[in-house]
């Protein structure tokens, strides 16, 4: 299918740390792409209360203390509405393999995972030879969008994430387009074969 008659659910998670197997989300963002636009009023934003403390690393990132989750619902009491985000959606994150391990840890219990077609945005990033995708390590994904001029939305807030990847992941994927049509298909395997 090309990529403009798909939809996408992009996705930013903030967590309690970056131990993979361990942390646990405290937030979660989904902007929504349909039709290769971002429809307005089409995004979630939900804050999770972690079961274990928010290490001080990952607080000086997104800001969210435990006084600030206290009243927020458990994650299994929001996944299903992940679930629903997902359904008949391709995923799309920045550096997904984040994204990718958290929320298939949350999704096992419902015996779910994101599978295996999920656009990175990294990915298409070092595809495009753009923005320090060279260096090594993940592009960064404020220093990626400004790069090629594109506003950053509340960086290291989930929902402002989520905005940022969208709007980078359409201009990638016009740049990818040039000239020929592109499929979700190829969106996937570029983004497995430029993984990090």
């Amino acid at each position: 299918m090309p990529w403009r008659e798909a939809e996408f659910c992009v996705l930013d998670v903030e967590t309690t740390g970056l131990d993979l197997s361990r942390d646990d989300i405290v937030s979660f963002g989904v902007a929504l792409v349909v039709g290769g636009r971002i429809p307005c009023g089409r995004s979630v934003y939900r804050e999770v209360r972690p079961s274990r403390p928010v290490s001080v690393a990952a607080l000086t990132v997104h800001g969210l203390r435990a006084a600030d989750l206290t009243g927020a619902p458990v994650l299994d009491e929001v996944i299903d509405e992940v679930i629903d985000l997902l359904s008949g959606r391709v995923p799309v994150a920045h550096a997904a393999w984040v994204e990718r391990a958290f929320l298939d840890r949350a999704l096992r219990p419902r015996g779910r995972r994101l599978g295996r077609a999920v656009v990175d945005t990294a990915a298409l990033l070092r595809a495009c030879r753009l923005a320090g995708s060279d260096s090594g390590t993940e592009p960064n994904l404020e220093t990626a969008a400004r790069g090629i001029g594109l506003p950053v939305y509340t960086p290291h807030h989930a929902l402002g994430d989520a905005f940022t990847t969208a709007q980078l992941f359409l201009a990638l994927a016009t740049r990818l387009e040039r000239g020929r049509t592109l499929t979700v298909r190829d969106l996937c395997r570029v983004s497995a074969h430029h993984a990090a």
